[in-house]
């Protein structure tokens, strides 16, 4: 924890503390700022208060007083849920605003944590409670250079899986031996395993009508077989078994053929020019040093989409804050789902991932990359970035 680096911010944007408060590890945000360790006991309900000025101070439970011994601050002690109050009261002092994780209209849900009830209870103080969304977006979402690394590597290992796989599928369609979606999950699930690659679910393959599914999960009841003329949608996120490894997600398309119908191409580079558009965006504004919102990045790659008359085809944000979780808890590139008016952090990584999906025609097209800004403003991708569709029998 940067506690100087906390509280110049809080001071930035005119809040006079950040309270974070967790209840049976809910709280997985200030469980990584804060360094707390998952495996202790944690039945009672700790808060730790970091005023912008000042020394912090910890509210513990009496049977649980050493919970964050780790962390500098003067340490309360409650038994009764008055003596709680009380203390926790006095703690806030004079402040007037504080940040929690709380989302105003629960605009942001990857920081709207705290259950209302609290809320209420520091209303009641006469304290205003302000979102943590844009502390969490700086200190949740900074990658370190072993950080970038961890994600770097990672995406050597997936960019090899894809392209093995796209050669795996013509292997097998060329000897007779047409695999199935659920098939090819599986040998890609393979693959990641027996490269020291950690994943949650996933990863997606999914042809045709499936692949008009943004978030199809082959299984071996749903799954069709793979056959000449399929168009071929991967979706692959993993990460490194480590400590700190950040994970690393792109999807990339396939057409089981020799030649791709001139409709396929068509769609798919309307999507290439999307996620183009919404790349060239960031990477103007970080030249000229301008701050960059993730709600005016949805809006440059979605206007792309719209213009070309697929507006109702583009049914999800165009990407997110990538970190320890594939989902992270940073700044997310939308305008849609959400109106996330947080910047984008130097130091942190986020996809660009636009779709169109034509269930009535039964065909989907989607490109993603990640998109890393290092300490400078200098915009980086991790890989490859498709420019055309894979040819599948060709390879």
């Amino acid at each position: 924890m940067d506690l100087q680096k906390i509280q110049t911010t809080l001071q930035s944007l005119n809040l006079d503390g950040w309270l974070f408060y967790d209840f049976h590890n809910r709280d997985a945000i200030a469980g990584r700022i804060l360094d707390i360790d998952k495996n202790k006991l944690a039945t009672r309900r700790w808060f730790y208060y970091i005023p912008a000025k000042g020394e912090p101070k910890k509210l513990v439970h009496k049977i649980e007083s050493a919970q964050l011994d780790h962390l500098v601050g003067e340490k309360f002690i409650y038994l009764p849920w008055q003596e709680q109050h009380n203390h926790l009261k006095s703690i806030l002092g004079t402040a007037k605003r504080i940040a929690m994780q709380y989302s105003p209209n629960n605009a942001i849900p990857y920081v709207s944590i705290v259950d209302g009830g609290t809320v209420d209870l520091i209303r009641s103080f006469g304290i205003e409670v302000a979102t943590s969304a844009d502390l969490v977006s700086i200190f949740e979402s900074y990658l370190t250079e072993a950080d970038r690394l961890s994600h770097y590597r990672a995406g050597d290992i997936m960019q090899m899986i894809k392209n093995e796989t796209f050669k795996e599928i013509g292997k097998r369609i060329k000897a007779g031996d047409n695999p199935t979606e659920y098939e090819i999950q599986q040998f890609m699930q393979d693959i990641m395993t027996k490269n020291g690659m950690v994943f949650s679910d996933g990863p997606i393959v999914a042809i045709n009508e499936h692949a008009a599914d943004p978030h199809f999960e082959p299984n071996p009841s749903n799954t069709f077989k793979m056959k000449e003329g399929d168009l071929v949608l991967l979706d692959l996120w993993a990460k490194l078994n480590q400590p700190r490894g950040i994970y690393y997600d792109i999807t990339w398309m396939g057409f089981i053929g020799k030649e791709v119908p001139k409709k396929i191409t068509d769609i798919l580079q309307i999507v290439f020019d999307a996620r183009d558009a919404a790349l060239n965006y960031v990477r103007q504004k970080m030249q000229n040093n301008e701050s960059v919102r993730g709600c005016d990045v949805d809006d440059v790659c979605r206007k792309v989409i719209v213009d070309a008359g697929y507006a109702d085809y583009f049914t999800h944000r165009t990407g997110h804050n990538i970190g320890e979780e594939v989902h992270g808890n940073g700044t997310h590139i939308d305008n849609l789902e959400t109106k996330d008016e947080r910047f984008l952090v130097k130091g942190s990584c986020f996809s660009i991932e636009p779709g169109i999906y034509l269930k009535h025609e039964k065909i989907g097209f989607r490109s993603e990359i990640d998109v890393f800004l290092d300490d400078n403003g200098n915009v980086h991708v991790a890989g490859d970035i498709q420019k055309e569709i894979i040819k599948i029998l060709n390879l």
